[in-house]
């Protein structure tokens, strides 16, 4: 990746006719990153309209306060994000997650993982959240180093998470949304 990439994307929520979209997204994304890290019979088996069904499900009743968000590339839907309210029992209630983010392969190296990460980062300091956490596969490093570029932190937390059937390890980065002087006093 390039210091002197001009990205131009747009990046908006999601409606429910960006589910196609992304559930295309979400497969391509994950058959490329995550082979050698996930089985590849599994990688193999990967359905876009099963992941664009289960998008669509939660764009049109969702079952909880998550966000989608996409990144627009020449009007194609290129990547998505999804954001919302930390999972973990052992973050406070003004921390927010990145629960997911992936981007078209067809477009890596171009900085809109950078601009969409970006995007949503901001989202969920909108949201008011004051810290944020996101959870990576150990040996995903292309994800890793613009998850640190962006100042994100390994906080030396592990898990074994069950990832849609398959169990993946992974670890937990941080990231302050505000800047130390401007967070609430908590004394």
């Amino acid at each position: 990746m390039g210091d002197d990439v001009s990205v131009v994307v747009t990046i908006r929520p999601a409606g429910v006719d960006d589910a196609d979209a992304v559930g295309e997204v979400h497969v391509r994304a994950w058959q490329s990153a995550y082979r050698g890290m996930m089985p590849d019979d599994y990688l193999d088996t990967l359905q876009a309209q099963e992941h664009a069904t289960r998008w669509r499900e939660h764009l049109v009743a969702p079952s909880s306060p998550a966000e989608l968000f996409v990144a627009v590339d020449d009007h194609r839907v290129v990547g998505f994000a999804s954001v919302g309210p930390a999972l973990d029992d052992d973050v406070a209630s003004d921390v927010g997650q990145l629960y997911a983010i992936n981007l078209d392969p067809d477009v890596w190296g171009r900085g809109l993982g950078r601009a969409l990460l970006s995007a949503v980062t901001d989202r969920l300091s909108g949201l008011g959240y004051v810290e944020a956490v996101l959870w990576v596969v150990p040996d995903n490093q292309r994800a890793r180093r613009v998850y640190e570029a962006a100042g994100w932190s390994d906080d030396d937390v592990r898990r074994d998470d069950e990832v849609f059937g398959v169990v993946v390890p992974e670890m937990r980065y941080r990231r302050l949304l505000v800047e130390s002087s401007c967070r609430p006093d908590t004394r």
